[in-house]
């Protein structure tokens, strides 16, 4: 389970770094943007799995 966390987390942290490079923006919105949305959604299914234990 925590595999999986870091997994997701990381792949919107990169995801995010790579929009802001890509889109040369000088304050990084969509790293900070896809690394909330990544720790929601690995919270979510960490909730998600407890329960259906």
């Amino acid at each position: 389970m925590g595999i999986q966390m870091a997994a997701i987390i990381t792949g919107g942290v990169l995801a995010g770094i790579q929009l802001d490079k890509w889109l040369q923006l000088k304050f990084p919105i969509f790293t900070l943007v896809l690394t909330l949305l990544s720790v929601f959604l690995a919270i979510y299914y960490f909730i998600k799995d407890i329960l259906k234990k």
